[in-house]
């Protein structure tokens, strides 16, 4: 990864007892927590990071379950990899660099993350940008046959342990493979040595168990966390930018801004030029639009 990300130097941060998380710092300025989203790691920021660089402290993780981050066993009831888990672990990494407030650019699952880190920890987000997804409440109560079609591995990883470890630990290059590449513009726009690291870490063992229980806490706790939520009627109060691929499926099937505007306050946002991987399709135009809007405030 050194050749993707000059000039960054490796983290490791012991958040509790089972977990550590490896991440990477790079940069100077105000801080700026990356995370990444399924199946992949911290590499998909390798052609934006370097530029973020050039303004902040740039701080890209790997959630737990992911990458060179641990990999613990689930829970019974999946608490361990529900997304208050893991936002408290970005709070700890952060806090280990002395950033009691940061910003936060956030893809896909790290997205889900990010949102109930905002929620958790609304002392410490400033602004966040949120990367192809709708909340996970609204997609999961709006699911159609175009979604669930689309966002099958959405279904699959929550089937119960070990059915589809066992299917993925079979050849889990090949899920990398198939996963990424049916999407709408497929494997091209991956540099290899980052579709290798996404294919080494997955191969990993405890890999494809910590992928199915961030599905399995998506699909039962994180909807109890989500639903107490919108019982309280509250509203993030943070600025908030939502970016979608307009040849992706959450735009097809969902009006994201309508469904960011239910739970937020301050949204602003649109579609890219691209597909799901947003930071890798099209790093240009993300750049264009969420680089002002996080050097604001």
């Amino acid at each position: 990864m050194t050749a993707l990300f000059p000039n960054f130097r490796a983290l490791q941060v012991e958040v509790d007892p089972t977990v550590t998380i490896n991440a990477i710092v790079g940069g100077s300025g105000p801080p700026l927590l990356l995370l990444h989203g399924h199946p992949q790691t911290h590499a998909i920021w390798h052609r934006i990071a370097p530029r973020l660089a050039q303004h902040f402290t740039v701080v890209a993780c790997d959630l737990r379950g992911y990458g060179d981050s641990s990999r613990p066993q689930g829970a019974l009831d999946h608490a361990n990899y529900s997304k208050r888990a893991m936002a408290a672990d970005m709070v700890a990494v952060m806090l280990s660099l002395d950033f009691k407030t940061f910003r936060v650019l956030a893809h896909d699952r790290g997205a889900r993350v990010a949102h109930r880190l905002a929620l958790d920890h609304p002392q410490a987000v400033q602004r966040m940008a949120l990367l192809d997804i709708a909340p996970t409440l609204a997609m999961y109560e709006q699911t159609s046959e175009a979604f669930a079609r689309a966002y099958w591995h959405w279904f699959f990883l929550i089937q119960p342990a070990p059915l589809p470890e066992r299917l993925i630990g079979a050849d889990p290059a090949a899920y990398v493979r198939d996963v990424m590449g049916k999407r709408s513009a497929g494997l091209a726009p991956f540099d290899p040595r980052a579709l290798a690291e996404y294919q080494r870490c997955l191969a990993l063992p405890g890999a494809a168990h910590g992928i199915c229980e961030d599905y399995r806490a998506s699909a039962t706790i994180d909807l109890d966390h989500d639903r107490l939520d919108r019982d309280k009627g509250g509203k993030l109060s943070l600025p908030l930018m939502v970016l979608w691929g307009e040849q992706g499926v959450v735009g097809r099937c969902f009006d994201p801004l309508k469904e960011w505007q239910l739970v937020a306050a301050d949204v602003q946002g649109g579609a890219l030029p691209c597909g799901h991987y947003i930071a890798e399709e099209a790093p240009d135009a993300l750049l264009e639009r969420v680089l002002p809007f996080l050097l604001q405030g």
